[in-house]
């Protein structure tokens, strides 16, 4: 009885969060260990099911690493990284999209389904939703593109029919070119493009830390305007400059928050949306 009353409770607590989020647009980026470990990818699923369930418009926007090196050993490729990122030749562009909107979008799509959800998997090429060319810089990467706009009609249309869109982040130019896109970078243009209310982008730590090495450093919120200084202080540094940097364009876009939580925690994102506190770091 005690057990029933408990989980009485916990649904009593999150109904003004529910409402909160109601009809609402939340894009969740997912990556990490979240997306490796089996028991951690399917409790992903099972809360985005229960998000939409509830009225939550929920948009899943994923990358794939893992899988695309595993196919490029197994094809007799090697992966080649320059200042974390894959270089892209046009060989690997075409396994890249071969990988994330074959393999890992029809996997997750398949497990939302097996969940009693409704989804339907796109990818950046459909429609033209992600529209990109090369990525410039002094160091070539190949085809790595970079966003030059965003199409959200087919997103849109998908979730006006009752679908969760799942969407692999591979971009598309004029001439038909597929570009591997960063999965943060693309989550954080479809929600700006979208208004949506959040970004939730999964990770493998528990948020923005003051100390790298001490997880109980954690930075809870942060206004777009600090994240300059915490830069040049060397705070945020590495992969996490693109990452925040694209949450700040965003809601300077028109999204209104964007979150950074830690994926290896079961059930974060209901964690993250159903509780006062949050559990990483808020960017507002």
């Amino acid at each position: 009885m005690q057990e029933t009353k408990n989980r009485a409770q916990v649904l009593t607590e999150a109904l003004p969060y529910i409402q909160k989020f109601f009809d609402k647009i939340i894009v969740v980026k997912y990556g990490g260990n979240a997306m490796i470990n089996e028991e951690l990818k399917n409790a992903v699923m099972r809360d985005i099911v229960l998000l939409s369930i509830v009225g939550i418009k929920v948009v899943l926007v994923h990358g794939g690493g893992p899988d695309i090196s595993t196919m490029l050993k197994r094809v007799g490729k090697e992966s080649k990284f320059i200042d974390g990122l894959r270089y892209t030749d046009k060989e690997t562009a075409e396994i890249v999209g071969m990988v994330l909107s074959g393999k890992v979008n029809k996997s997750l799509v398949s497990i939302i389904h097996h969940n009693n959800g409704k989804a339907i998997g796109l990818c950046g090429a459909d429609g033209g939703m992600i529209q990109a060319v090369k990525m410039k810089g002094n160091v070539d990467l190949g085809y790595v593109g970079e966003i030059t706009k965003i199409d959200a009609a087919p997103i849109e249309l998908a979730m006006d029919n009752g679908f969760i869109p799942v969407i692999a982040t591979v971009g598309v130019d004029h001439e038909g070119q597929i570009y591997n896109i960063n999965a943060d970078t693309a989550a954080a243009a479809i929600a700006g493009a979208l208004k949506a209310e959040k970004l939730i982008s999964m990770t493998d730590i528990r948020g923005l830390l003051k100390d790298i090495k001490d997880e109980e450093s954690l930075i809870t919120r942060i206004k777009t305007t600090e994240i300059p200084k915490l830069i040049e202080e060397g705070i945020i540094s590495g992969g996490m400059i693109p990452k925040i940097e694209s949450c700040a364009e965003a809601i300077e876009n028109g999204l209104k928050e964007a979150v950074i939580i830690d994926g290896r925690i079961k059930h974060s994102i209901l964690i993250e949306l159903f509780s006062d506190k949050g559990i990483g770091t808020l960017f507002y």
